[in-house]
């Protein structure tokens, strides 16, 4: 089954829907499903250094019977490699682990930094490292040239942190990733990157544990009446809005499906809008009050850009 591209602002095509790999850690389990996403026809392949699981990709990658220029595999740097000196061996890390020569985007995992001696998805306040984004991303920059990688991004970015970046950038980011669903839709956020020409990926646009996205009234009755699942309805109205997807599954059926988009009603689009949960599957902000401005667009500051 093809997948559409998006054409990136520099030219660089990028499959709509791709498979999400965080949290499939479940040994010989994520690489099979590798190989079978691939020969369902997936090719955009998300991947993080944090996530613990790109050795188990990389051997994936290596037995899968697609070339590589089809493919198109994602990766993001951690919050302790921020400092400059140590983005360049960051990405030969994650090149390292997935077996790779290129990556065909990089992105900065979180907009702000943890000591190069921490190592945790939970940092503490005491954890966090002065690093100025604008350091961070201009040896960002430094790496497209390097042959390295073809284009360059960013992850859980607001709008407030991109509007003081964007006019700072040499290389304006290619995509920005942050979660994206019918309960966090995000409207104002998407509308900035689009008229930037930055693309947003949407992770966890199914929702995910605690998140009853696929049991919302609204949403089960539109897939009723387009005899699909759930699932394909939530995939498709981001699709709509020019939103790459990233879903996670390890079962066949569930891979196949997300891969069959539904053509919405401009009506049924609309009703999203309508929509009153507001859930994240996500919440950074936790015990890190001094980082409020990183998650709250109307509260944002961004003191070290």
């Amino acid at each position: 089954m093809s997948v559409q591209n998006i054409k990136l602002n520099n030219g660089v095509l990028m499959p709509e829907i791709g498979l999400g790999t965080w949290k499939a850690d479940e040994e010989g389990i994520l690489f099979q499903t590798i190989k079978k996403a691939v020969d369902l026809g997936y090719r955009h392949i998300d991947c993080a250094k944090i996530y613990g699981n790109q050795a188990e990709i990389g051997k994936a990658l290596k037995e899968v019977t697609v070339p590589r220029k089809d493919l198109f595999i994602v990766s993001k740097i951690w919050q302790n490699r921020h400092r400059p000196e140590l983005v360049p061996g960051a990405l030969d890390e994650i090149l390292k682990e997935l077996q790779l020569e290129y990556l065909d985007l990089l992105l900065i995992h979180w907009p702000f930094a943890i000591k190069p001696e921490s190592n945790t998805m939970n940092p503490t306040a005491e954890e966090l490292d002065n690093v100025p984004i604008m350091d961070t991303w201009r040896a960002m920059e430094a790496l497209v040239e390097t042959g390295k990688v073809r284009a360059i991004g960013v992850s859980n970015f607001n709008k407030a942190i991109l509007e003081k970046m964007v006019p700072q950038c040499r290389i304006v980011p290619a995509v920005n990733q942050v979660e994206i669903h019918p309960y966090n839709q995000s409207p104002e956020l998407v509308k900035f990157c689009q008229e930037n020409g930055i693309v947003v990926t949407g992770y966890c646009p199914l929702g995910g544990t605690k998140i009853s996205v696929m049991d919302d009234d609204y949403i089960k009755r539109v897939a009723e009446a387009h005899a699909c699942t759930p699932a394909q309805v939530a995939l498709s109205w981001a699709l709509s809005r020019g939103i790459v997807v990233i879903p996670k599954s390890t079962n066949e059926l569930r891979l196949k499906q997300n891969l069959k988009k539904v053509t919405l009603t401009s009506d049924e689009k609309r009703m999203f809008a309508k929509i009153g949960k507001h859930e994240r599957k996500v919440d950074p902000g936790r015990d890190l009050k001094d980082l409020e401005w990183i998650f709250h667009e109307d509260k944002a500051e961004c003191p070290l850009i």
